[in-house]
């Protein structure tokens, strides 16, 4: 009888080795299927890698002018559009200097090529210096004449929005008093009507200095220029957009 008891009460042993190889199986089987969804959807949003700030936008500033802008035979790199972007960048600002100079070219080619100009750009100038009256001068055309020039330039810039550094020139001595007095007041007035920086004489430093001019004795050589960059620089910094 307890035999018997014994027999009916008994149970048989459990096969744990069984039960721990299948639910590791199951364990593998689980961890493959999330590597399938990762694979094939991607992972999950929070640990997809989140988007980089973007960088600043690039200002741009639009450098229009004659000879002096053009940087007339420099190297690459000695111009004053490339050595004022150099300057700019080295502050630390994310800046690009566009040369609109062609050499020889007086307010009124500058008046009639400004259109062209502007829409040949792929984003609005944030700024534009406006180098131009010099060649006006040294042909001994009418001061009024060159006023009324710059002044339809500044106007259409002003049209679209865009801030102006106006670059001043001074009469030779030998154009006489009265033709001096008529050209010098030229870019004050016309800085203070439109609004524009002024920055007063665009190769302060450098005219009548040999050290920094070429063979010509008028145009500015790397050195020169980097006379004119550093005259100008804070004029340029104080009116660039922030």
């Amino acid at each position: 009888m307890k035999a018997g008891i014994a027999a009916a009460g008994h149970t048989a042993p459990r096969s744990y080795g069984a039960h721990r190889a299948f639910f590791h199986l199951l364990g593998r089987l689980a961890t493959l299927a999330a590597t399938l969804g990762v694979l094939i959807f991607g992972a999950p949003a929070a640990a997809q890698a989140q988007p980089k700030a973007s960088a600043p936008r690039e200002k741009l500033i639009l450098a229009f002018g004659d000879s002096l802008t053009a940087g007339y035979q420099l190297k690459p790199g000695q111009g004053f559009v490339p050595q004022l972007e150099t300057a700019l960048r080295n502050e630390g600002r994310a800046v690009r200097v566009h040369n609109a100079g062609v050499s020889g070219d007086t307010t009124q080619q500058g008046k009639a090529r400004l259109p062209w100009v502007l829409a040949s750009l792929k984003q609005k100038p944030d700024l534009a210096i406006v180098a131009l009256g010099a060649n006006d001068m040294l042909r001994g055309q009418p001061p009024a004449q060159a006023k009324a020039n710059l002044d339809a330039i500044l106007t259409e810039l002003g049209k679209r929005g865009i801030p102006v550094v106006l670059a001043g020139m001074l009469a030779a001595p030998n154009l006489g008093p009265a033709y001096a007095k008529e050209y010098n007041a030229i870019f004050p007035a016309l800085a203070k009507t439109h609004g524009a920086a002024l920055y007063p004489f665009f190769t302060n430093g450098v005219t009548a200095q040999p050290q920094y001019l070429l063979a010509d004795g008028m145009h500015p050589n790397p050195a020169g220029v980097g006379v004119m960059v550093k005259g100008i620089l804070p004029t340029v910094r104080a009116k660039l957009p922030k």
